[in-house]
C-alpha cells in the first residue's frame, strides 16, 4: 500500500490509530463540557445527553470545513512539512501525538477540565522548536505568525466567556420575570418545557461547534501524519488536476515581473529571487504535460513543496512596504496563491469520517469525571437553569465565531470560564470554589510548557533512534 515497506506501513497505521485515540480522548475529555449543564439540570438523562452530543459532534466534524485543520498543519515550519524522509515524518507525528495523549489522559484521570486544544498545540510547538536544534534546519522553529493568531484566540476565548456570561446573567435577571430559572433544579423533576428546550438547544450548539472546531484539529493531525509519512501520495488533493493551477501560476509570474528589485532590501530581493526559482520549478514540472497521468507520483510532492515555499516567501513580499505593486496586482497575487493552496489544503473524506467516529465514540465514554467537576466543583452552589443556558449559549457563540475565522478554540476553557462567570454573577467572586479554580488554573498554565517539553523531547529521541 502506497509503495511503503511493511514496517513503515505498520508505523503509519500505528500513527493513524494514535490520532484516532487522541480524538477519542478528546471526546470524553472535552465534550463533557457540552453535556454537563443538561445533566445537572435534569434536562436530559445522562445516556441520552451523551448520545445526542456524540451525534452532533459527528455532524460538526463532517460539515465544519478544514480551515482550523490547516491552521494546525501550518503551525509547524514549512521546512519540516516538505521533508520527504519517511522516518522524519514518523518522528514528528509520533512525538506530538504521544505528548498530547499523555497530558490529556493525566488531567482526565484527576477530573481536571484541561484543554485538548492546548495539549495538541503545545505538542506541535514543542516539535517545531526541537526541529530548530537539528542540523540543516536553518533555525526554522515554528510558524510564529500562525502561532500568535492561535495563542491570541485561545487566550481571548476564556476572557470573553467569563465576561459575556456575567452580562448574559444580568440580562436574564433584568428581563425574565419567571424566577424559577434562577433556582436550584429539582433532584428528580425535569425543568419546565421552555427551559428544557433552551438547554437542549444550547447543548446541541456547543456539541456541533465543538465537532466543527476540535474535530478539525484531529483532521489536521491526521493530515500531518499522512503528509509526513506518505508525502508523494497525499501531497496534493487527488480530486483536483494539478495542471489546472497553471493559470494561477502564470498570474503570479506576471505580477512578480512588475516588482522593481532595485528598490528592495537585500532580504526582499532574496525573497523575489526565491519566488521566481519556485515558479520556474513548477514550470519545469508542467512543461509538455497535457494529462495528469503524465505527472510522475513524486512530482506531486515537488509541486506541494514549491507551492508551500512560494506562498511562504510571497507573504514576506506582500507585507513589505518597499515593494511597489498596485492594489490590483496585490489582489491578483493573493487570489492566485490562494487558488494554488486549494491543491494542498484538503482532507480526504475518509479522514473526516475516521475523526468523526472517534470523537463521537469518545463522547459516549468516560465523560463522568469532567462532568462532575463542571456541574459541582467550580462554584459553591448547584448549577441553575439560567447558569447552564447562559454558559452554553456564550460558549457556542465563541466557538462558532472561532471556527468561522479558521482559529482554534478551547471548548474546555471557554465553557469552564463561562460557568465561573455565571457563579460570580449570582453571588460574587466568593461563590467560586477556590481550591478547584486553582487546580484548573494550574492545569491550564502547565499544559503548554509540559506538552512542549514532552513532545520536543520525544521528537529528538525518535530522530536519534530512527534511520536518518
Amino acid at each position: 500500500m502506497f509503495g511503503l515497506e511493511p514496517h513503515v506501513l505498520l508505523l503509519l497505521i500505528a500513527c493513524l490509530v494514535a490520532a484516532c485515540a487522541f480524538e477519542f480522548v478528546n471526546g470524553f475529555h472535552d465534550t463533557a463540557n457540552a453535556v454537563a449543564t443538561v445533566i445537572y439540570t435534569n434536562t436530559l438523562r445522562p445516556w441520552v445527553a451523551v448520545i445526542w452530543s456524540a451525534f452532533w459532534n459527528f455532524i460538526g466534524v463532517l460539515t465544519g470545513g478544514i480551515a482550523v485543520a490547516m491552521g494546525i498543519v501550518y503551525l509547524l515550519p514549512v521546512e519540516s512539512l516538505v521533508d520527504q524522509n519517511v522516518y522524519h515524518g514518523i518522528a514528528m507525528v509520533g512525538a506530538l501525538i504521544i505528548g498530547a495523549i499523555i497530558w490529556n489522559v493525566g488531567t482526565w484521570y484527576y477530573g481536571l477540565p484541561s484543554s485538548s486544544s492546548h495539549a495538541l498545540i503545545g505538542s506541535i510547538l514543542g516539535v517545531g522548536i526541537a526541529f530548530s536544534f537539528l542540523p540543516g534546519s536553518n533555525n526554522a522553529a515554528v510558524n510564529w505568525g500562525k502561532a500568535g493568531e492561535t495563542g491570541l484566540a485561545l487566550l481571548v476565548g476564556p476572557l470573553f466567556g467569563f465576561s459575556l456570561t456575567i452580562v448574559m446573567m444580568f440580562l436574564l435577571k433584568r428581563f425574565v420575570r419567571n424566577k424559577a430559572i434562577f433556582k436550584e433544579p429539582h433532584k428528580r423533576k425535569p425543568p419546565p418545557l421552555w427551559i428544557r428546550l433552551i438547554l437542549i438547544a444550547t447543548c446541541t450548539l456547543v456539541s456541533y461547534f465543538h465537532g466543527s472546531n476540535d474535530g478539525q484539529k484531529g483532521v489536521g493531525l491526521m493530515m500531518l501524519i499522512l503528509i509526513g509519512i506518505v508525502p508523494s501520495y497525499f501531497a496534493l488533493d487527488h480530486a483536483k488536476n494539478p495542471l489546472d493551477m497553471r493559470d494561477s501560476l502564470t498570474k503570479v509570474e506576471q505580477v512578480m515581473q512588475k516588482v522593481n528589485v532595485g528598490d528592495l532590501s537585500v532580504q526582499d530581493r532574496e525573497s523575489v529571487a526565491y519566488i521566481k526559482s519556485q515558479t520556474n520549478a513548477l514550470d519545469s514540472i508542467f512543461a509538455g504535460k497535457t494529462e495528469v497521468k503524465q505527472l510522475p507520483q513524486n512530482a506531486r510532492f515537488e509541486i506541494r513543496k514549491a507551492i508551500l515555499l512560494l506562498g511562504n516567501q510571497a507573504k514576506k513580499i506582500q507585507s513589505s512596504e518597499k515593494v511597489s505593486l498596485s492594489t490590483e496586482d496585490r489582489d491578483t497575487l493573493k487570489t492566485s496563491l490562494s487558488k494554488m493552496k486549494e491543491f494542498t489544503d484538503y482532507a480526504p473524506w475518509q479522514v473526516l469520517v475516521a475523526v468523526s467516529v472517534s470523537l463521537g465514540l469518545g463522547t459516549m465514554i468516560g465523560w463522568q469525571r469532567i462532568v462532575k467537576t463542571i456541574g459541582e466543583r467550580i462554584g459553591k452552589e448547584h448549577l441553575t437553569y439560567a447558569q447552564g443556558a447562559s454558559s452554553e449559549l456564550v460558549a457556542a457563540a465563541m466557538i462558532g465565531a472561532s471556527t468561522a475565522y479558521g482559529l482554534p478554540s478551547s471548548t474546555t476553557h471557554v465553557l469552564s470560564s463561562a460557568i465561573a462567570g455565571s457563579m460570580v454573577a449570582n453571588r460574587g467572586i466568593k461563590n467560586l470554589n477556590p481550591q478547584m479554580v486553582r487546580n484548573i488554573a494550574l492545569a491550564w498554565v502547565l499544559t503548554l510548557p509540559v506538552t512542549m517539553a514532552l513532545a520536543g523531547g520525544l521528537f529528538l529521541l525518535f530522530r536519534a533512534i530512527l534511520p536518518s
